[in-house]
C-alpha cells in the first residue's frame, strides 16, 4: 500500500493501518533519534511521542511533502524538546563496537577502534550538525527535505553540513593518529 493511502487510513482511525505505518517507520526513526540525541534511554519515549502525534494529526498531513519528511520533522522537534528537558551525560554507542566475525583479529581491533573514533567525532558535533550528517548519509535524504524536517532554509542546512564536515575534518586526524 502506498504511503498516501496509508496515512489517509490512519487519519480515519484505522488501527491496522497505523500499526503498519508504525512498523515501517520504527527502525528508521529509532536510529535517527538515537544518533541525533545520543541518549538511548530517550529513544522509545521520543519515538512513541512522535508516532502519537502522527496518529492524532494524520488528518493534518496535506501531501505537500513526502510522508517521511513530515514524520522525521515531528521526530526532530520531539528530539530537540527532549534534549532541552533532560540533563543526562552522553554515553558512547556500544553497539558500534561490533565487527565482522570473519575478520582477522588485528583488523577487528583496528575496525573497532576506527568505529569508536568516528562515533566520538560525530558525538562531538552539535545536535543540528549530527542531524544533518545522519539524515544525509544514513537516511539518504536530500537538503531540501532536510530543510523541511528541520524547519529551516536549505542554505542553513548547507551551512550546517559545511560546519559539520569542517569540524569532523579537524577532529578526525588527531584521533586517527592514536589508532594508526
Amino acid at each position: 500500500m502506498d504511503e498516501a493511502a496509508l496515512i489517509a487510513r490512519v487519519a480515519q482511525g484505522d488501527a491496522p493501518a497505523f500499526e503498519t505505518l508504525y512498523r515501517a517507520y520504527f527502525p528508521r526513526l529509532a536510529r535517527f533519534i538515537e544518533r541525533t540525541t545520543r541518549r538511548a534511554e530517550l529513544v522509545e519515549e521520543i519515538l512513541n511521542d512522535t508516532m502519537f502525534v502522527v496518529s492524532t494529526s494524520a488528518h493534518k498531513f496535506d501531501g505537500s511533502s513526502k510522508l517521511s519528511t513530515w514524520i522525521f520533522a515531528i521526530a526532530w522537534r520531539k528530539s530537540l524538546k527532549a534534549l532541552r528537558d533532560v540533563d543526562v551525560p552522553v554515553e558512547a554507542d556500544e553497539s558500534i563496537e561490533s565487527v565482522a566475525d570473519e575478520a582477522e583479529p588485528k583488523h577487528e581491533v583496528m575496525r573497532a577502534q576506527l568505529r569508536r573514533v568516528l562515533c566520538e567525532a560525530v558525538d562531538a558535533l552539535s545536535p543540528n550538525h549530527r542531524a544533518v550528517i545522519e539524515l544525509t548519509y544514513f537516511h539518504e535524504i536530500g537538503y531540501h527535505e532536510i530543510a523541511r524536517i528541520m524547519d529551516c532554509p536549505v542554505d542553513t542546512v548547507k551551512t550546517r553540513m559545511f560546519h559539520a564536515r569542517r569540524r569532523l575534518k579537524a577532529l578526525l586526524p588527531e584521533r586517527l593518529e592514536d589508532i594508526l
